[in-house]
C-alpha cells in the first residue's frame, strides 16, 4: 500500500469514527481547574493532553516542563510505541494515554482540562468537536481548520459544549512583537501606511503530509502564509476589507493541484493602509515583517521563527528578553482558560476564523484573478 493510500485511509478512519460519536454530556471544565498549583507552579495549573505526538508536539511538551501554569497530563496518539515512549519520558500514567478511537473517554478523566490538537490540518475539525463534546477545552494548532466553514463548525461546537476554543498563535505572546503593538497603540508610528510580511522556506520531503491536499488543505499558505495574514492584522491593528492574490508554481510535480507553492497577496485596510505579503515553500531566508507609518517604522527579522526574534524601530533596537515561545504561550493560555484573562491579541476561535476567511478569499482571488471583498465582523 502506498503512503498516499495510508494517509487517506487514516483520514477516512478518523472521520468515520467522529461521525458515530454520540453527543456526550459536557462536564464543567472550569470547575475541574479550580485548585491550587502543583510542582512549584504559580496559581492553578492547567492540565493538558497533547493530541498528535509529532515534532511540534514534542517542542510543546518540552516547553511545559518549565511552565509555571501548565502541565502535561495526557497523551493521544495512533502509535502505541509513541504513547509508551512519551508516557515514560514525560511521566504520563498509562491510564491517561488514549488513541484516536477511544479518546472520547477523556470525558471521565478528571486530570485533563484541555486538549492541544497538533495533527494534520484536515483532522482538526472532527477532533476538536469530539474534544468539546467530552467537556474539555480545545487548544488547536494553526491553521484552526482547512476553511472557514469547518472553522465555524468548531466555534459552534465549543460554544454549544460551553468550553473554550483557543488557537496556537504563539507570536501573540512574544515580547518584541507585543512591544511593537504597544508602540503602535501609543501612536509612536503615527498613522500606519504599509506592512510587508515575507514568509518562506524550501520544503523538503515531498511525501510529507504538508504537501498532501487531503491532509493539509493547501500548501505554503496554510502552513506559513498564515503568519503574514495574522501579522498584518495585529501589526496594523485593523481588519482588512479586501484582498488580491497571485499564485506562482514552478514545480507542479512536487506541488500538485490544490497545493500552493508560492502566493503573493495584498490586503487593504479601512484606514487606507495596505499590506504586501509573500508565502512560499520554494525560497529560503524569508521571515520578515516591516511596517511603516507617518512617524516611524518597525521591523522584525526574524519575525516568526522559534527565536530569538530580533527587531528594531525608528527609536532603536528592541531588547525584550527571549523566552521559549511555547512556554509563554502555555502560561498565558492557562491564564485565559483558568482565570478569564484577556490577552493583548486574541487567540480564540473567532480570531482563527478570521484568518481562515482571509485564506479562503486569497485562494478565490488566485483562482479568479479578481479582488475579493472581506467582511470579518
Amino acid at each position: 500500500m502506498t503512503i498516499d493510500h495510508l494517509r487517506r485511509n487514516f483520514l477516512q478512519k478518523l472521520v468515520a469514527s467522529a461521525a458515530v460519536v454520540p453527543m456526550l454530556s459536557s462536564t464543567n471544565a472550569f470547575a475541574q481547574s479550580d485548585r491550587p498549583g502543583t510542582d512549584g507552579r504559580q496559581g492553578a495549573t492547567l492540565r493538558v493532553a497533547l493530541m498528535g505526538l509529532g515534532g511540534y508536539a514534542e517542542r510543546v511538551a518540552e516547553a511545559m516542563q518549565s511552565s509555571k501554569r501548565a502541565r502535561l497530563t495526557g497523551l493521544i496518539s495512533g502509535t502505541p510505541s509513541k504513547l509508551q515512549e512519551w508516557g515514560t519520558k514525560f511521566g504520563v500514567a498509562e491510564k491517561h494515554r488514549y488513541n484516536y478511537e477511544n479518546f472520547d473517554r477523556i470525558k471521565d478523566d478528571p486530570d485533563i482540562d484541555a486538549v492541544y490538537i497538533i495533527t494534520p490540518n484536515a483532522l482538526h475539525r472532527d477532533q476538536a468537536i469530539r474534544v468539546a463534546r467530552a467537556g474539555k477545552h480545545v487548544i488547536c494548532e494553526k491553521p484552526m481548520a482547512v476553511n472557514a466553514r469547518e472553522g465555524q463548525d468548531m466555534v459552534d461546537a465549543c460554544s454549544e459544549a460551553r468550553v473554550k476554543l483557543l488557537v496556537g498563535y504563539r507570536m501573540h505572546f512574544e515580547p518584541k512583537t507585543l512591544e511593537v503593538i504597544r508602540m503602535r497603540k501609543a501612536g509612536d508610528f503615527g498613522s500606519i501606511r504599509f506592512f510587508q510580511g515575507l514568509c518562506g522556506f524550501r520544503i523538503g520531503d515531498p511525501g510529507q503530509w504538508r504537501l498532501d491536499k487531503a491532509l493539509a488543505g493547501g500548501g505554503a499558505m496554510m502552513d506559513i502564509g498564515i503568519y503574514a495574514i495574522n501579522g498584518a492584522r495585529y501589526m496594523v491593528g485593523e481588519e482588512p476589507v479586501w484582498v488580491t492574490a497571485q499564485e506562482t508554481k514552478t514545480d507542479p510535480v512536487k506541488f500538485k493541484q490544490g497545493v500552493d507553492e508560492t502566493i503573493q497577496f495584498q490586503l487593504g485596510f479601512p484606514s487606507g493602509a495596505v499590506a504586501s505579503c509573500l508565502s512560499t515553500y520554494q525560497m529560503n531566508h524569508l521571515d520578515r515583517f516591516f511596517m511603516t507609518g507617518e512617524a516611524g517604522y518597525a521591523e522584525l527579522l526574524p519575525a516568526t521563527g522559534y527565536g530569538p526574534i530580533e527587531g528594531r524601530t525608528h527609536k532603536g533596537k528592541l531588547t525584550q528578553p527571549h523566552v521559549m515561545h511555547q512556554t509563554l504561550q502555555m502560561d498565558e493560555m492557562a491564564g485565559i482558560l483558568l482565570d478569564g484573562n484577556i490577552p493583548v491579541v486574541p487567540v480564540d476561535g473567532t480570531e482563527g476564523l478570521k484568518d481562515l476567511k482571509i485564506i479562503d478569499a486569497i485562494y478565490a482571488a488566485c483562482a479568479t484573478g479578481r479582488r475579493q471583498e472581506l467582511r470579518l465582523g
